[in-house]
């Protein structure tokens, strides 16, 4: 799938939308396109365009990218500009071990912290995913499945290693790689969410692991056998 398909789907996303002009504003809107998923990896981000569209100069959409790019979400090439970043399928598995080990650090902490509201919070979010699932909607299932785990990690009340994890997390998101599953993947995962769930429930720290360890290795055999030639990934140097 050619990059140049896509030279105007940021903007077109932008257009049309009552935004504001201050550096905030600008900043949290290019985030929302790219992690939303229908402004796909490799994506050229026309500066002056997306200027126009808030009504600014270069400057504060510049700063805005300049963060982006430091949180692996955008990336700039000499004589090319800027676009939506890409990975290699290497750095993509890269990044699932590295979420693997925030996690799962993450949720021996979390199981011990979490009272009743946290519980209810995690089967919610069990549910609208269970609902995903069973609609066959992909997007909806990549987007309620990370709401799901954060539901079940966040009761660990570590700033620090949440945001890490954050940040890891937000830079496979342009791919959505949950919605290139099929049917039949998507319920084997479910399958294991539904077994942290009842670990979490139950306060079982050691069980909690260990299914997460399970979801994290099926995880990433899923991810080995995602299209690697559709433009979606960036070719090895």
């Amino acid at each position: 799938m050619s990059a140049t398909r896509h030279r105007s789907v940021l903007v077109t996303r932008l257009s049309g939308r009552s935004l504001g002009s201050s550096q905030s504003v600008i900043l949290d809107e290019l985030r929302t396109c790219i992690l939303d998923g229908e402004v796909p990896p490799g994506t050229p981000i026309p500066v002056d365009a997306v200027a126009a569209v808030f009504g600014v100069s270069r400057i504060p959409v510049r700063e805005a990218l300049m963060t982006l790019i430091g949180e692996g979400l955008v990336d700039h090439r000499p004589n090319f500009g800027y676009r939506v970043a890409m990975l290699t399928a290497a750095e993509f598995a890269e990044i699932y071990l590295v979420r693997e080990a925030l996690e799962t650090a993450a949720l021996r902490v979390a199981v011990e912290r979490a009272g009743e509201a946290d519980v209810e919070r995690a089967r919610a979010a069990h549910a609208a995913l269970e609902e995903a699932v069973r609609a066959g909607d992909g997007r909806a299932h990549h987007r309620e499945s990370r709401r799901f785990h954060l539901a079940l990690i966040e009761p660990c009340r570590m700033s620090r290693l949440l945001n890490m994890l954050g940040t890891a997390w937000n830079m496979t998101e342009p791919l959505q790689p949950m919605s290139h599953l099929v049917a039949a993947e998507r319920a084997l995962l479910h399958a294991d969410h539904a077994g942290m769930l009842t670990a979490f429930t139950a306060r079982d720290a050691d069980r909690l692991i260990s299914v997460c360890e399970a979801h994290h290795r099926r995880l990433q055999a899923f991810i080995t056998r995602l299209p690697q030639h559709t433009g979606l990934f960036a070719e090895p140097d």
